[in-house]
Parts: C-alpha cells; sequence; structure tokens
C-alpha cells in the first residue's frame, strides 16, 4: 500500500486516521493523538469520536451512545414491543454500555440503549445494587434484572445475541426457524452422532484417495488409529472395530497396505460379530446451513479436542503402545494427519505454522487441552468474515461466555481469558458423560439393509458386465470369497507363511468359531445346512444311478423277449 500511504501522508505505522462521514472533498483524515497506542485507551478514543459526531453529520447506521433518562427507561414498562430492549445501567465514566451497543449493531430483534446510575429511586425501582448491571424488557411486556451475568462487556454481548429470534441482520428469515427445527444451540453440545459421522467420512471418504499407505502416511495412520482405540469414548461396536484394527495394523510386518483392505475391515466384511461403524453423515451439532459448510471440519476439530481431553483424564490409557512419554502425542498425530490427509492444504499449512510457533512448549497432557484449544480460537479469528465461514454459526471465541461465563474476565478493562477456568470446562464438555447419543445410527436397524444393498449392488455390477452370465456371477463371487478368506486371516494374525503344527489349540478353536459360516453365492450357511446338502447331493446322486441301472437292465430284458430273427 505504498502509493495509497504516500497519497495520505503516512509516515509511520501503525497510524490511526479517521474521516468523517459525509465528507465530499478530499481529505487525509485526522491523526489519532492519543495519550498512548494501548488497545483500551484506542478503543474508547474511537467510541468517544463516534458518540461526539454532531447530529447533522452522524451516519444513519451509527447508533446514538448517549444515555438515556431513568424516565425514558419506566415509560417502556408494561408495552409490547416488535423486539427485545435491554439497557444496561452505568457509572458515568463507563464504556461497557457503549461497547456493547457497537456489538449489538448488525444484530436485528433487539435494541440496546445505556442509562447512567445517578438517579437512586430507579435503581431501586429495577432492583439494581451494583453498576453495571442489565435490565431486559421482552416484546411480551415483560421486564426484568438479568442477575445471572458477570458484569463483563463480553457477557452482556454474547447473552443479547443468544436471545431466541436475535440474529444477524442479514441473515436469510429461514435460519431462525431451521435452528428452531433442529433444536437451539444444538452447536454448543457434544453429539457422538458428530464423532461418528467424522470416524466414517475419515475413513471411507478422506483416506480413500491412498490407494497404497506406506511410509509416513502409514506410520501416521497407524499412530492415529491407535490414539483412536485407546481414547475414542465410543460406543462399544465403534471402540471394538478400531481396537481389531490397530490390533491388525500392529501386527502386520509390512511397509504397505492397500486401502481397499483397510476398507474391507471398516466395512466389516468377515461379519466379525460386535463391530460397526455407521455408513452415513448424520451432522447434528456440526450441521451447517448449508450442505459444504461446516460438517467434517467442525466433527474433526471435536473428534481431536475429546481425544486430547481423553488423554489428560486417562494418563495411563496409552499405556504399552510405545506413544504413552509424549504428552504432545495427540497434537503431533493430529498434525501429521493433516499434513497426508485432510483435503485443505491450505489449511495444512496453517496449522503446520501454528505448531513450530509452540507446540514443542506443551510439557504436560493439560497443556494440551489448553493449546489446542488456544490453538482453535486463533483459526475462528482468522476465519471470522471468510467465504468459509456459516453465516448461521459466525466465527466466535469459544466458550462464549454464556456457556462458560467463570472463562471470562477483565484485566485493565480488556478481556482476559481464565485458564484454569477454560481447562476445567473443557474437560467436563469433552468427557464421556457428557456426550449426547441421540441421532445416533443403531447397528440392528442398518446392517440387514447395508448387507442385501451390497449384495443387491454387487451382483448387478457383475451382470452388467459384458458375459456376465450366472457362470461368471458364480466365479467371480468365488474370487471374492477367497480374497475375504485371506485377509480374515490377517485378521487372525495368521500372517506370511503357511501354517505349521506350532499353531496352538487355542487359535483353532478361535479360527473354527470365526469361520462357523460360509458365504456361498451370497447366502450364509451354516456347518450343519453344508452337511445336509452333502448328504442329499449324495442320496440324489445314489437314486439317479440306480434308476437309471433299472431301467438299462429292463431295455435289455424287452429286446431279448421280442427278437424276431430275419427271413
Amino acid at each position: 500500500n505504498y502509493e495509497t500511504c504516500k497519497e495520505y501522508g503516512i509516515h509511520f505505522y501503525p497510524t490511526v486516521r479517521f474521516f468523517r462521514a459525509f465528507t465530499k472533498q478530499f481529505t487525509t483524515g485526522e491523526n489519532y493523538k492519543g495519550a498512548d497506542r494501548e488497545l483500551q485507551t484506542v478503543r474508547q478514543m474511537m467510541v468517544d469520536f463516534l458518540q461526539n459526531h454532531s447530529q447533522e453529520s452522524r451516519p444513519p447506521a451509527c447508533p446514538p451512545l448517549d444515555p438515556v433518562s431513568s424516565s425514558d427507561v419506566t415509560s417502556l414498562f408494561d408495552k409490547k414491543a416488535p423486539h427485545y430492549t435491554a439497557v444496561v445501567v452505568e457509572s458515568n465514566n463507563s464504556y461497557i454500555g457503549r461497547e456493547v451497543i457497537l456489538d449489538l449493531i448488525q444484530y436485528e430483534n433487539i435494541a440496546v440503549k445505556r442509562a447512567l446510575n445517578f438517579d437512586k429511586s430507579f435503581l431501586e425501582k429495577l432492583g439494581i445494587t451494583s453498576v453495571p448491571s442489565c435490565y431486559l424488557m421482552h416484546p411480551n411486556g415483560s421486564h426484568g434484572l438479568v442477575n445471572s451475568l458477570k458484569p463483563l462487556r463480553s457477557v452482556f454481548s454474547s447473552y443479547l445475541k443468544s436471545l431466541p429470534g436475535v440474529r444477524r441482520n442479514f441473515f436469510h428469515p429461514l435460519s431462525c426457524l431451521l435452528k428452531e427445527q433442529r433444536g437451539e444451540h444444538r452447536d454448543q453440545a457434544l453429539y457422538m452422532a458428530d464423532l461418528e459421522s467424522g470416524l466414517h467420512y475419515l475413513f471411507r471418504v478422506e483416506l480413500a484417495t491412498h490407494k497404497m499407505l506406506e511410509g509416513a502416511e502409514l506410520k501416521t495412520f497407524k499412530d492415529f488409529v491407535t490414539i483412536s482405540a485407546k481414547l475414542f469414548p465410543g460406543r462399544q461396536p465403534v471402540v471394538k472395530l478400531l481396537e481389531t484394527l490397530q490390533e491388525w495394523l500392529v501386527s502386520l510386518p509390512l511397509d504397505k497396505i492397500p486401502y481397499d483392505a483397510i476398507l474391507d475391515l471398516v466395512n466389516n466384511k468377515m461379519r466379525i460379530s460386535g463391530i460397526f461403524l455407521t455408513k452415513r453423515m448424520e451432522w447434528v451439532g456440526c450441521q451447517g446451513s448449508r450442505p459444504e459448510l461446516r460438517g467434517y471440519t467442525c466433527s474433526l476439530w471435536k473428534l481431536f479436542h475429546t481425544l486430547t481431553v481423553q488423554a489428560a483424564l486417562r494418563p495411563t490409557a496409552l499405556i504399552n503402545t510405545g506413544l504413552e512419554d509424549n504428552p504432545r502425542i495427540v497434537l503431533e498425530v493430529m498434525l501429521r494427519y493433516i499434513q497426508h490427509f485432510f483435503g485443505c492444504k491450505a489449511c495444512a499449512q496453517h496449522f503446520e505454522e501454528m505448531a513450530k510457533e509452540s507446540m514443542d512448549s506443551v510439557q504436560t497432557l493439560d497443556k494440551a487441552v489448553l493449546w489446542l484449544w488456544e490453538k482453535h480460537n486463533v483459526v475462528n479469528n482468522r476465519l471470522a468474515g471468510d467465504l468459509t465461514e456459516d453465516p448461521k454459526f459466525p466465527k466466535v471465541q469459544w466458550p462464549t461466555p454464556d456457556l462458560c461465563p467463570a472463562c471470562h474476565e477483565e484485566i485493565k478493562g480488556l478481556h482476559s481469558w481464565n485458564e484454569a477456568q477454560v481447562l476445567q470446562f473443557m474437560k467436563h464438555h469433552y468427557d464421556s458423560e457428557n456426550i449426547l447419543y441421540k441421532y445416533t445410527e443403531s447397528q440392528t436397524d442398518s446392517s440387514d439393509t447395508e448387507l442385501k444393498d451390497a449384495r443387491e449392488e454387487k451382483d448387478k455390477s457383475l451382470l452388467e458386465k459384458p458375459g456376465g452370465n450366472r457362470e461368471n456371477v458364480v466365479l467371480n463371487q468365488e474370487l471374492i470369497r477367497d480374497s475375504e478368506s485371506k485377509l480374515f486371516n490377517k485378521l487372525l494374525g495368521n500372517h506370511g507363511p503357511a501354517k505349521d503344527s506350532s499353531k496352538s489349540a487355542f487359535e483353532s478353536v478361535n479360527h473354527q468359531e470365526s469361520r462357523q459360516s460360509v458365504i456361498f453365492l451370497g447366502i450364509g450357511f451354516s456347518n450343519i445346512d453344508m452337511s445336509l446338502c452333502v448328504v442329499l447331493y449324495v442320496a440324489s446322486s445314489l437314486f439317479l444311478m440306480i434308476m437309471y441301472f433299472f431301467f438299462r437292465m429292463r431295455s435289455k430284458r424287452w429286446k431279448v423277449k421280442y427278437y424276431r430273427p430275419s427271413v
């Protein structure tokens, strides 16, 4: 911006210039000449500048910042209005009321005013014993003091923005309706459906672009599966799936693994009882206002927040995995996963830059929780107003004051985080006891339908191929069963050379129990069913042979009896 700075006479950085509204001729603006360049001083000076505009030159969008009289406030009592009216009662030298007014400029269905604490009878009528305080009048005419709020600007603003019907004025009218239909504040809760949907997308979509995992990618995937199997506070079928996958990956003495083998296990093609992962994406707290917004990225953040908190709550969970002595292990695995697999390369680069700056300073599991929380807020701050931001769910600093009032403080007029309270909040929010299981898909409801659909799709695809007659279908299915059998042996730990006589009786029993059913032409038969089939086949063959010889002998006797010599 050299040319612009040259045109406006900017010699030092930073420089603050004011330009009054409705200026018709060129001006270089008014220089800021404050006592210092501290953030609080500059902010308050800008508030004064807006308030001291003459009425003739005040922009229409600039709200009045002067205090209203006590009579103006009491005149609103018991009157129905089309919107909320909030009155911040404060001392004369306080800036909280004016800052809250400016915070709510972009929001509709609410009007914010400020009143001073000079009139004692007025304060007694409102029940105000200390300032600043917030008095709220509802559209239905009811009114009262909001007692539960900490007297901080961020707390007041967050509370007023969260009132039902209060929304940014550039929202579509349906956005509020959608939120009411799907449940208020659903994005602030932790749903197992979001975590499981994130795992589904991770395993079946994001990894699918990597046909072969080897080297650093394979190491990253193994470590991710290990920490997930040990720390993920999920339902038993999902945890068992992660544990089975982890045991299989650890036992494989291979430098590279095809993705299809991983997918077969995740899809449970071997019909191992008790393992299951949803095959659909059911976003609840991560539901965006449009399909391309939020969703997987939201669930990935929630997943790694959950893993860091679970590592802090269960410090012995990773013992005997080779990862237990590193308090940054979840963060490092997250970093490597984003580098190797996450689809957004710009996001991966930003996250890597943040990690280089300060991840090495993390020395405890609790600090790992706070580091990820802090960096998530950095990302939210950077993406606020970006095209990728969901207008229904604006990027804010989290947790908001309505979720955790104790997390927010003010030091010398500036907002500050109470990290001890933040850590306590994070451990509660991402605790297994706080996860909501509503909207999760049940294994019994979906497994039969998915199995039927998969078989029909497989048979259809085979029959549609050139020369795809019934013999080809049988041959292809036999090849599929053969490949599944080989993968099944891998899952049981039978890798490398053929089995020898040293195989234990325990492994033999497990092998027999696991393979007690055989897939034949897409239909499951037990050993008893197969035995009956063999018996029927042998009996049918013997019967046909007897009938054949019976009619053969009878034919010979008929020829001898009716034989006539030629003349």
